[in-house]
């Protein structure tokens, strides 16, 4: 099992599903805020790997969604620079095992890196329930979420606990 260092937005709902599928796999999970982390922009950059600058950000950051910031017209360090300033813009959670990072909650990606298969029978039907769910973005309301096509839809009309 893996020591999983987890950066989170504090109260999201979708970090507290992410890290108790993570536990139920038998993975220690050690969260921080990341928010309050004293980031650079070249230990926040390690996270992104050669992914493209516009998935690095989180979706949902109102600033996104209010066309303020437009991911796919920025360069890295322009991504970066704004990041640090306003860390609600970067894409959650990033997770660290040893001297892999990784940023988002993709399951398949994460299940094939340290595996996310409960190690006890009992946990079986919730880790297959919550890895049915999109793990990528908040759980606050009760919505579906569509990074993948572009945005966190459904908090336009209802706030939920989980601002972004």
């Amino acid at each position: 099992m893996a020591r999983v260092i987890f950066y989170e937005k504090p109260g999201c709902k979708g970090g507290t599903r992410q890290k108790v599928l993570l536990t139920a796999a038998g993975h220690e999970v050690v969260a921080y805020s990341l928010l309050t982390e004293p980031w650079t922009a070249e230990r926040l950059r390690s996270f992104f790997g050669d992914r493209p600058v516009s998935e690095w950000f989180n979706r949902s950051s109102p600033r996104i969604k209010s066309g303020e910031i437009v991911p796919e017209k920025l360069d890295a360090d322009t991504a970066l620079l704004l990041m640090l300033q306003d860390p609600l813009l970067i894409r959650r959670p990033l997770l660290q095992v040893g001297d892999r990072r990784e940023v988002g909650f993709e399951v398949e990606t994460i299940d094939a890196w340290i595996g996310l298969q409960p190690v006890d029978e009992s946990f079986r039907e919730m880790a297959e329930n919550l890895m049915s769910k999109d793990l990528q973005g908040c759980a606050g309301g009760n919505h579906e979420h569509h990074h993948h096509e572009g945005g966190c839809k459904g908090h336009e009309k209802k706030q939920t606990s989980c601002s972004h």
